[in-house]
């Protein structure tokens, strides 16, 4: 029974995955809708299809501070898991919640399972990084995943080589020319959890 229990997800585990998927899939409509026009050429300008967005499920965040939040409020999650799955922040001073992710090109981040557990996203336009990634979490830690690991592993036990490239656009790009095997670092130098996990999905 207790081997059996361990094996069970927990309520809580369970949850947090739906907030982060139900994000993922509002990221995706946005791109779709209006809105998302800039981002659709962005994307268009470095040589993505239709058909190459919808399989990475890439999205976009919308410039508006508290759209996301009243989505997934309206779907039945609170402000606190929100703020856990790194998806919105709280002003010290008391004011409103507002969208970690904002105007930005949304690149889903999925783990050994493929389950989506973070975002990567670049930015459209204004001030801020180029790049962010959802803060760590439960449900994410940047270190020990890569992106596009779960695809690669499955490409490596069909005997394609495993590729280390630099970001997210490299990844999509490598694997629509065939090489279904390539990830990248999370925005960071490869740690040595990333580096075993590497060893694990293609052994000499």
């Amino acid at each position: 029974a207790a081997a059996s229990a361990s094996r069970t997800v927990r309520p809580s585990e369970r949850r947090r995955a739906s907030v982060v998927e139900s994000a993922c899939a509002f990221f995706e409509a946005e791109l779709r809708a209006p809105g998302g026009r800039g981002a659709r050429e962005y994307l268009e300008r470095r040589g993505l299809d239709a058909a190459a967005i919808a399989l990475f499920r890439l999205g976009y965040a919308p410039a508006e501070p508290t759209r996301l939040l009243r989505h997934l409020r309206t779907a039945g999650f609170d402000d606190e898991m929100v703020e856990e799955a790194g998806l919105s922040r709280r002003p010290e001073d008391g004011r409103e919640a507002w969208s970690f992710f904002r105007n930005r090109v949304i690149f889903p981040v999925g783990d050994r399972r493929d389950r989506i557990v973070a975002f990567g996203a670049r930015l459209m336009e204004g001030d801020g990084p180029k790049y962010i990634n959802s803060p760590e979490g439960p449900l994410f830690h940047k270190g020990q995943l890569l992106y596009g690991m779960a695809r690669a592993a499955q490409a490596a036990g069909d005997g394609q080589p495993v590729i280390v490239a630099e970001g997210y656009m490299d990844v999509i790009g490598l694997a629509r020319a065939g090489f279904e095997g390539a990830v990248a670092p999370l925005g960071t130098a490869l740690t040595e959890d990333q580096i075993e996990t590497l060893w694990t999905m293609a052994p000499v």
